[in-house]
């Protein structure tokens, strides 16, 4: 895979340059999250070569999408991930793969395999970590900013419905994220 190197130098540069200034949660900071939690998931789980790459590759353009558009944006990613990784001389199968993982992340998530389970709980890890306030008010700003949510006590309901739906996938996140994804629920019932 040696368009690899290539591939993250073009898809970092476009998710600086090209996203909204408005995505104040879909931007570089939170690829860049994702990218570091799956390299966890990756040690732990023993995945090395090719599929470390796919999934890094997955991770880098799971949300290039709203560089296009907020509204569908992994078909948008999945487009945009065919065209660089041809571009970089990736084969079809690998883009297959890729464009596989980007859609695994959309939501309600359903992964169909070992891989997808990890990518979409890497992609969703903050839901039980400490950060998870300080990432939500992220994603708070950034939809107030689009009009999708009015005011702090709509967006702790929206929080709280997507909290009790979500469910993590892989044993880790189960064990180690879950509880605490459980805790901050608890906490937003209390708010609204």
């Amino acid at each position: 895979m040696k368009g690899y190197i290539k591939l993250r130098k073009a898809a970092l540069e476009i998710l600086n340059s090209k996203l909204s200034k408005d995505l104040y949660y879909h931007c570089i900071h939170h690829t860049l999250d994702v990218l570091k939690v799956i390299n966890q998931y990756m040690k732990r789980e023993k995945i090395n070569g090719h599929k470390a790459k796919l999934l890094r590759i997955a991770v880098l353009l799971h949300d290039i999408g709203y560089t296009v558009s907020i509204n569908d944006h992994e078909l948008r990613g999945m487009e945009i991930a065919e065209k660089m990784m041809s571009q970089f001389g990736f084969s079809n199968n690998h883009i297959e793969i890729v464009k596989d993982l980007i859609l695994s992340t959309r939501v309600p998530q359903m992964p169909k395999n070992k891989l997808e389970e990890m990518i979409c709980d890497a992609d969703l890890d903050y839901l039980g970590r400490p950060d998870f306030y300080k990432i939500g008010d992220l994603l708070y700003k950034e939809m107030k900013a689009y009009s999708i949510i009015q005011n702090k006590k709509d967006w702790n309901k929206a929080q709280i419905k997507f909290l009790e739906a979500h469910q993590y996938h892989t044993d880790f996140a189960r064990k180690n994220r879950q509880p605490n994804k459980e805790e901050r629920i608890k906490e937003l019932k209390r708010m609204v």
